[in-house]
């Protein structure tokens, strides 16, 4: 019999095609978001993991500073469709905003000087379980979402709109909404490529 989870895993898809209605309570949202957040783990219990829950007109503005900050780079000839995709992003409900907070994997570095080299990669390990887990909670609340990588071009923007931290790293954007187109078909390799088992 398959689990739940296996299920909610796979409900977990990239969509593009959202609008700004949401199948659950701002309030659930949030609870769900800090729950997992505190949840989710971190190499050394670090916790460097930092996420802005990004609602209404805030999320508009989001997607404005990404559009502005696109249109002073991207050819003329070309910026219709890059237009086109962020309006997309932000026909949708709400946008989540992931960062890490550099202090605190400086300080693990001091701490921990044998495995200096190793803690940047780890917490990007440990904000992806993050993006990962309330991705998959919005798929098991029918919303989609998708993945996307403005920073650093935004940053600086971003951090200063919403008076952030300097010190926070934006590593990920995470736009959501009701879904009013699914995902496409997925092709998989030969699971047997992927997993070996050695008994």
């Amino acid at each position: 019999m398959q689990s739940n989870f296996i299920d909610a895993i796979k409900l977990r898809r990239t969509i593009y095609h959202l609008n700004n209605q949401s199948t659950i309570s701002d309030q659930q949202l949030i609870d769900q978001i800090q729950a997992i957040t505190q949840t989710v783990p971190s190499p050394f219990n670090i916790q460097s993991g930092r996420v802005v829950i990004l609602l209404g007109g805030n999320h508009h503005t989001f997607w404005n500073i990404v559009l502005e900050t696109l249109r002073k780079i991207v050819p003329e000839a070309s910026f219709p469709q890059t237009e086109a995709k962020i309006q997309s992003f932000e026909a949708g409900y709400g946008t989540i905003l992931f960062f890490d907070n550099t202090p605190s994997v400086e300080d693990l570095k001091a701490k921990f000087p044998l495995y200096k080299q190793h803690f940047d990669s780890w917490a990007d390990h440990a904000n992806g379980m993050l993006q990962f887990a309330i991705w998959t909670y919005l798929a098991e609340q029918n919303m989609g979402a998708s993945l996307q990588h403005y920073n650093p071009l935004i940053d600086d923007e971003v951090k200063k709109t919403f008076n952030l931290p300097l010190e926070w790293r934006l590593v990920a954007q995470m736009p959501f909404g009701s879904i009013t187109k699914p995902a496409g078909e997925k092709s998989f390799l030969p699971i047997e490529e992927r997993v070996r088992v050695y008994k």
